[in-house]
């Protein structure tokens, strides 16, 4: 499989066949206004155009309705015939901006032979979590390919270690910059993407949600340097920069 990180969240995958977008999030630099009073987001510019990166796109899958996951630029560019995939609860929002076909994930759903499993978040812990209000992960399966956990805008809590655990995964997707909201991370930071990793087994994992928004407080070289102080190779921590392609195939192959 392919996997291509655009910018912050948003990722372009080639798997099985088919080629899907996760959470797009096309806002030009400093569009947006500042979450933590230090600079208006994104704080970087798209790595490649939009016409580049809707190429062959086939199915958007769309975690949560945060600005920095779905934004104005994206919904005026997707066709609105795209198939979405989205956490319930969010699919009247997603058909109001014109989406003709979007599909609430409860469960599970398979879609031209790939596999959707909707999987629990918390975007922070304690009374934050009511704030930034729900989120999904998701796990992606298609035969031939390797097994994908992408944890989403999640902090490391019980039920995503569950998923590790008791789903094997080939490959880990996590959301590494250590944001905070009012002082309370809100996604994963280097010590819990760490951890990740130390729990994971064969997985390969791949750092994402990085350098990108303001009130992120964790760099790639943070992660990276915390990840080589626990003994962790830069083949088991993928920290791709924007724009970069991965080819990630089974540990095992």
């Amino acid at each position: 499989m392919k996997l291509q990180l655009i910018r912050n969240a948003t990722l372009k995958l080639d798997y099985a066949g088919r080629t899907v977008l996760i959470d797009p999030y096309f806002a030009p630099k400093h569009s947006l206004p500042s979450f933590a009073n230090l600079s208006e987001n994104p704080v970087v510019e798209l790595p490649v155009s939009i016409d580049e990166i809707l190429d062959g796109v086939e199915l958007v899958i769309v975690s949560h309705l945060h600005s920095d996951h779905f934004d104005d630029v994206a919904k005026e560019h997707l066709a609105k015939d795209l198939p979405i995939f989205c956490q319930p609860g969010d699919e009247g929002e997603i058909r109001a901006a014109g989406f003709t076909d979007v599909t609430p994930l409860a469960d599970r759903a398979t879609w031209q032979g790939l596999t959707l499993t909707r999987r629990e978040g918390s975007h922070g812990l304690g009374p934050v979590v009511e704030l930034m209000g729900s989120v999904m992960g998701f796990t992606l399966e298609a035969e031939g390919e390797p097994s994908i956990y992408w944890a989403g805008d999640t902090v490391l809590y019980p039920p995503v270690a569950d998923v590790i655990a008791g789903t094997s995964p080939d490959i880990i997707v996590t959301h590494s910059c250590g944001a905070r909201w009012d002082g309370d991370l809100i996604v994963m930071d280097a010590q819990e993407t760490v951890a990740v990793c130390e729990a994971s087994g064969d997985a390969v994992v791949v750092a994402t949600h990085m350098e990108a928004l303001d009130h992120a407080t964790i760099s790639r070289r943070d992660l990276r340097e915390a990840a080589e102080a626990r003994g962790i190779s830069a083949t088991k921590l993928r920290i791709p920069v924007d724009g970069e392609v991965l080819i990630l195939d089974r540990p095992s192959e």
